[in-house]
């Protein structure tokens, strides 16, 4: 098995030669779907809307004076106003997020996604916070500005996966501490017993918080391509044994089936976007296919 690669290491088909998380970030996702989650009231935000003739009580400072000066008319001006909303980004750090087979792991590449989230939603003026959960539990509190960036990316930089994943307990812990409604996106293989976590993830939409699930799965994972006798290491404790690789591999991929299936299915019912990524899977062309998705479907009107 290869060595993985270090944070600095991002896309392997676009941008391998990046150093740093911080700017993997900023290439996914600078200036991507900006404003998409504006409001449809007026306010005073950054984006003009539209002219109105002028009523008692309206603030002069709203008055567009150039108009005055050319047609003698008081009209005021209207800016779409942005909601602000607190993202909580959810990085599983159990062993199990460390298998690679190839140059990353599944945990490099799950922190540069959030990295990458985090990145867009700091930029929209939003907050966003970060909890990564293992063998323990690291928090950057719901925050904003560069600095709030800066220890989202320092904390993801410096985590090692470790220990067993707690996703339900973890999920139960968020849910009953977040002060206001926000988006929760959590980012994990999932490989854990089905009813833990849809009980998580339904006690979350329960509480009202919008929640989106990304797979991140090794290609070796997905496919199972391997020959002959190997030995298998558990990662979260759970043994070595030694098997022959054609033999378990059709029952294998129908397991896997099964329990992605069973995972998609419940999302859907509970209107969760559930989203399954391949590290092998260029990390923008993967993120930007999501939000476009998902930008369309806003505009659209239409639900998760």
């Amino acid at each position: 098995m290869a060595e993985a690669a270090p944070p600095s290491a991002f896309d392997p088909a676009l941008i391998d030669s990046l150093a740093g998380l911080s700017l993997v970030a900023r290439t996914v996702v600078e200036g991507y779907m900006a404003g998409q989650h504006r409001s449809p009231h007026r306010g005073s935000s950054v984006e003009f809307a539209q002219h109105r003739e002028y009523v008692p009580g309206d603030e002069l400072r709203h008055l567009d004076w150039k108009i005055f000066a050319k047609s003698d008319r008081l009209v005021v001006k209207e800016f779409v106003e942005e909601t602000n909303f607190d993202c909580h980004l959810l990085v599983d750090g159990s062993e199990s997020m460390a298998f690679h087979s190839g140059r990353w792991s599944k945990f490099d590449y799950a922190r540069w996604c959030a990295a990458s989230l985090a990145h867009l939603v700091l930029s929209q003026r939003d907050s966003a916070g970060l909890i990564v959960f293992g063998e323990e539990t690291r928090k950057v509190p719901p925050g904003n500005g560069p600095v709030q960036r800066n220890d989202i990316v320092r904390m993801l930089e410096n985590t090692e996966p470790s220990g067993t994943a707690r996703l339900s307990q973890t999920l139960e812990w968020v849910g009953t501490r977040l002060q206001r409604r926000g988006i929760v996106v959590v980012f994990s293989d999932f490989m854990d017993e089905m009813d833990t976590i849809i009980e998580g993830v339904r006690r979350l939409s329960q509480w009202g918080h919008e929640t989106i699930l990304f797979q991140i799965l090794d290609p070796q994972e997905l496919e199972f391509d391997y020959t002959g006798l190997m030995r298998l290491d558990g990662l979260e404790g759970l043994g070595r044994v030694k098997i022959d690789s054609k033999a378990i591999r059709q029952a294998y991929l129908e397991e896997l089936r099964k329990h992605n299936e069973e995972l998609h299915r419940h999302a859907r019912k509970l209107s969760i976007d559930f989203v399954q990524i391949s590290t092998s899977t260029g990390l923008d062309v993967a993120l930007s296919t999501y939000l476009a998705r998902r930008s369309a479907r806003m505009r659209g009107g239409q639900s998760s």
